[in-house]
């Protein structure tokens, strides 16, 4: 047997929801149980992204960003029915051969009981699901609709407590997330600073290719913007065409401008869209909460704006800082 047959059939013991995939995301193996989900298909040989559809991070779309998300919670489920939700966790094998990926179903555990038939059998003896399992078969009716009532509130409060901060078409968060944020930077005093994106000619695309093509702008913008941030950072729609991007404990000037420039640059190409190109650009305003001796989230975002429509006037497609304005008017 090799090496990787060795590593399977340890892992068919521990953790028989698992996948072991190959550097190019290829499945090479996949735990009983989760071939259970899927008799029919033969996952082997195909791409673990072919068969999966990540949920959150969104931002993972490609197997290099599957790779880098080791140790990070993944949220995904199959693209096919039933669309069963799944939890993730990517742990890269030595030598960059590939990665063990371990899927869990999480508090859908109770549906997936039901809806595929599984059996203590098909957890590993030290899941805390064989605990609940047993806890199942003991309940009565009554008590089994009650705490599967109480599941499922919990997660539609999760999700609407999600949605009711996250732009819908975008992915992002929202005006509402922004304000929120803000505040509570504000509170705690820590520095921040403030990037507002306007995409020019988003107007044009619009009445020129429709609203499809729009919104396929806003998610690739959106996308972009995510890509060329940190991961603390905070990237939010607060309109139509308009974005914020809140920095947080960044106040280098250099570094947010060449954030900017990237941004520009990227956001400066072509986007096809039903092989016709969308062209647009992005005019960027900056302000630090540094620039106030008691910053206000209205004032910053206020300085933010006014360092926006400065690059507008300056021909668009441009980044200018706040500060830059300040030593204007001194």
């Amino acid at each position: 047997m090799t090496r990787m047959d060795d590593l399977a059939e340890l892992l068919k013991t521990l953790c028989p929801m698992f996948l072991l995939v190959d550097q190019n995301g290829h499945i090479l193996r996949v735990g009983p149980t989760l071939q259970k989900l899927r008799p029919d298909c033969v996952m082997e040989g195909q791409s673990f992204l072919d068969i999966f559809e990540m949920v959150r991070p969104r931002t993972v779309t490609t197997i290099p960003a599957l790779m880098a998300m080791a140790g990070a919670n993944l949220h995904l489920r199959f693209h096919d029915e039933p669309r069963t939700a799944l939890k993730g966790l990517v742990a890269p094998l030595p030598g960059g051969e590939g990665a063990v990926i371990n899927l869990s179903f999480g508090i859908s555990i109770l549906d997936a009981v039901r809806d595929y038939a599984l059996t203590s059998a098909d957890f590993s003896g030290t899941d805390l699901a064989i605990e609940l399992l047993y806890l199942v078969e003991a309940k009565s009716a009554a008590m089994d609709a009650s705490r599967s009532l109480n599941l499922r509130l919990q997660g539609a409060m999760l999700a609407a407590e999600e949605q009711a901060y996250t732009d819908t078409l975008t992915g992002v968060k929202n005006r509402r997330a922004m304000d929120s944020l803000l505040g509570q930077m504000i509170a705690s005093n820590a520095p921040f600073a403030v990037m507002h994106i306007d995409l020019d000619y988003f107007k044009s695309v619009n009445d020129r290719l429709g609203h499809a093509a729009g919104d396929f702008v806003l998610q690739q913008a959106a996308r972009i913007m995510i890509e060329e941030t940190r991961d603390d950072d905070t990237v939010a729609r607060i309109g139509g065409d308009e974005f914020v991007v809140i920095f947080q404990g960044l106040s280098n000037t250099d570094r947010l401008s060449a954030i900017a420039d990237r941004l520009i640059e990227r956001l400066n190409q072509p986007m096809r869209f039903q092989d016709k190109d969308c062209r647009i650009s992005a005019s960027i305003g900056t302000a630090l909460s540094t620039h106030f001796d008691s910053p206000r989230a209205e004032d910053v975002l206020q300085a933010s704006d006014l360092a926006l429509y400065q690059a507008k006037r300056e021909g668009r497609s441009c980044h200018r800082l706040y500060s830059t304005l300040l030593k204007a008017q001194s």
